[in-house]
């Protein structure tokens, strides 16, 4: 496993912009995918959007297509989600995640079940 550790959540506005941050203890060819989840009060645990450490795939839920995006700092070993045009849907602890790369896809990656690696969450929080 490897040790993860997100940050950027708050509170903020419907319309206004987050930066999420997760930084990897290592980045290593065997945890090639890092995801972002959410989760809401009393609802489970919902992906958001999820890329690679080599050759940068991604891929988003539809309920945040278009308006975050997921980025990579090999260097830093950062893994970013910038979140624009935040509804008070989004509102949620955001976590992020890692995972083996055990299948071609990516497309494969957006059930948290094919992570083993997770940080402790930031909290977002969206008023309207």
């Amino acid at each position: 496993q490897v040790q993860l550790v997100d940050s950027g959540g708050g509170l903020v506005q419907a319309g206004d912009s987050l930066r999420l941050s997760c930084v990897a203890s290592e980045r290593t060819f065997s945890r090639d995918v890092m995801g972002w989840f959410r989760q809401a009060p009393g609802k489970d645990r919902e992906f958001v959007a999820a890329t690679t450490w080599r050759g940068g795939s991604t891929v988003y839920a539809d309920s945040v297509k278009g308006r975050f995006t997921i980025s990579r700092d090999n260097a830093k070993n950062t893994v970013y989600l910038q979140m624009n045009s935040l509804k008070p849907e989004d509102t949620a602890v955001y976590y992020c995640a890692a995972a083996q790369r055990d299948y071609s896809s990516i497309y494969n990656y957006r059930m948290a079940t094919r992570y083993d690696s997770w940080g402790q969450g930031t909290q977002v929080t969206v008023s309207s």
